[in-house]
């Protein structure tokens, strides 16, 4: 993938709200981390891709939002997304974690990006969404976190 750059995005962080409803399609629990959260866009003939990253504390960095532009998936953009957030916070935080559903989808991903599985919050989805959940046709429950060493 030549070509690409990723750039932080420091205000307006709202204009990019279609592709952040793509990982969280709640805005109000958008909301929740967007002005707090660091936000990285990659741009390569055009925007393909997004991540927010919020400091946790003691050493822990989570990814609370990423997202490529669908017609763009498997293409790598994704990954190299997480790669620029392990290398550029190496050395500050000694863990990189994200939240996910237990989705088909969603987890063979990051673990081919080197991540585990480490715990998990029963009925996240349930308790803190207004709506029913689906992925590849399955109910989001809980919310699975996995950890990579940085």
């Amino acid at each position: 993938m030549k070509d690409t750059n990723i750039k932080e995005v420091k205000e307006n962080k709202k204009q990019y709200l279609d592709l952040l409803l793509l990982a969280d399609e709640q805005e109000d629990m958008i909301d929740r981390y967007l002005e707090k959260g660091t936000m990285y866009i990659l741009e390569d003939n055009g925007i393909k891709a997004e991540c927010v990253v919020l400091d946790l504390g003691d050493g822990v960095l989570e990814i609370k939002n990423i997202a490529t532009v669908p017609q763009f998936y498997g293409q790598g953009y994704g990954k190299a997304m997480i790669e620029f957030i392990a290398k550029k916070y190496q050395g500050e935080y000694s863990i990189l974690q994200v939240g996910t559903g237990d989705s088909p989808l969603t987890i063979p991903f990051y673990e081919k990006c080197g991540f585990v599985r480490s715990h998990s919050i029963k009925n996240f989805f349930l308790d803190n969404y207004k709506h029913p959940i689906y992925e590849c046709g399955v109910q989001l429950v809980d919310m699975v976190y996995l950890q990579r060493m940085i």
